[in-house]
């Protein structure tokens, strides 16, 4: 939302980097946003245009890859007021609450080309594909007339490309079924740009998330860059009850990054599966606009009740976040507070089964039911855990010195281990059964 948004980059004013911002995060390009000089051709007469995309954030780093791109400035564009961000942020309060009629600056880049290499019709094309010119004040979660969609220009031969491209961009989002474009397209009147550290953005604070680039509608031509947009899920064809999906890009990075860490490695019990797609499945509903990818989206009874933005391999906070949906607020307790049910109360105690014990959340295995032995404390007890399946940490807690058992898949607490287990080991791992499930052989 706005409010995130703006405590977001007041911050990075100060330290570059404090929390995940709702602005579309990308992974940053190999060189600088700003293309080199060098790459003008001897003699070559510049021209730029101002554009409006939603958070300039974002647009930057898209216009940046227009070859013949010469720079990319983030700044504040056609507004009534101070040139300066804070300026910004307090007059789109002002507005909100009614206590100013002045017109409010809107986040824009202005992007310098080489005309030569490139054309203002290939910019604007860029422009239309690369953002969602049919939302009003806003772009995704970022909401506010400061995040106008906004042609500036400074000749009438440039506004009359804008509009010529804006007149067939409409009758390709016609034919998708896409609403009408509110573009506003105006000459420049003020032009300030924007603080440093908003320049080169996602160059410096690459924060693993990547944005959606738009309505997927390409543009008539060929000059188009977007994709043909992917299927929409059939809700049908899925879990009801319960159902993860992944919302995708592109060349996104960071959704390979969230497939090689989670995806590819998938036990849950829960289903999940991954679509290009940026509409929840047919028959079922989002709780708000999907504004970066990778977007990993719980659906119960076809409706969202849950979401978790972007992943830069923080594997336990996402296991977190799928825990707080799935499991009980006394399972809870242990796996993320450390806590320890009562002896003799937990489940699993009695399960003598030949089977697997697993972990809750992500279904890897963690002890084999024939490593379970009877301890006479109250809690199972497993003279020996999984391969690979557990982490230990020391523990000093409650004034003494123990080695916590965690798992390694999800990072949740499990108990503790100590020294007076039977042979071959001699080792008790005494497991909290509240946080364990367990999976009984396939019969033979």
């Amino acid at each position: 939302m706005y409010i995130n948004r703006s405590i977001y980059a007041l911050f990075a004013a100060l330290s570059m980097s404090l929390m995940v911002s709702a602005c579309a995060q990308e992974k940053p390009p190999a060189s600088p946003v700003k293309a080199s000089k060098a790459a003008v051709k001897p003699g070559a007469l510049l021209d730029s245009i101002v554009l409006g995309m939603g958070c300039f954030w974002g647009a930057e780093k898209r216009m940046s890859e227009v070859p013949g791109v010469v720079e990319v400035e983030s700044g504040y564009a056609n507004g009534e007021v101070e040139g300066s961000y804070e300026a910004v942020l307090k007059q789109e309060n002002s507005l909100r609450r009614g206590q100013s009629a002045k017109r409010n600056h809107a986040e824009v880049v202005k992007v310098s080309f080489d005309p030569t290499q490139t054309s203002l019709e290939k910019i604007l094309i860029k422009f239309w594909e690369s953002h969602d010119p049919t939302q009003g004040d806003r772009q995704g979660n970022d909401v506010g007339s400061n995040y106008r969609s906004a042609i500036y220009t400074h000749s009438d031969a440039q506004a009359g490309v804008a509009r010529q491209t804006q007149a067939t961009y409409q009758q390709a989002l016609t034919q998708a079924g896409r609403g009408k474009i509110t573009t506003e397209i105006a000459p420049l009147k003020t032009y300030y740009s924007a603080e440093d550290y908003h320049q080169d953005y996602l160059v410096k604070n690459p924060d693993g998330y990547c944005g959606l680039g738009g309505t997927g509608v390409k543009y008539p031509g060929s000059g188009s860059t977007a994709s043909a947009p992917a299927p929409r899920l059939d809700g049908k064809a899925l879990a009801f009850d319960r159902q993860l999906v992944v919302f995708e890009a592109e060349h996104c990075d960071f959704c390979k990054l969230f497939k090689a860490d989670v995806l590819d490695h998938w036990k849950s019990e829960v289903p999940i599966v991954s679509t290009l797609n940026t509409n929840a499945p047919s028959g079922w509903t989002l709780e708000k606009t999907l504004f970066a990818t990778p977007t990993i989206v719980l659906f119960e009874k076809g409706k969202e009740v849950s979401r978790y933005t972007g992943y830069n391999g923080e594997k336990p906070r996402f296991w977190q976040w799928l825990g707080f949906q799935l499991l009980t607020p006394a399972q809870q307790k242990i796996a993320f507070e450390q806590g320890t049910e009562m002896a003799f109360s937990g489940s699993n105690l009695d399960e003598k089964r030949p089977g697997t014990f697993v972990d809750p959340i992500t279904g890897a295995a963690l002890f084999r039911s024939d490593t379970k032995f009877e301890s006479g404390t109250g809690w199972p007890s497993f003279f020996n855990p999984q391969p690979g399946s557990i982490t230990l940490h020391e523990d000093i807690s409650h004034g003494m010195k123990r080695v916590e058992v965690r798992s390694s898949s999800s990072g949740i607490h499990l108990g503790h281990v100590f020294d007076d287990g039977p042979p071959p080991t001699y080792k008790r791992y005494c497991i909290n059964g509240n946080v364990l499930k367990f999976v009984p052989d396939a019969k033979p």
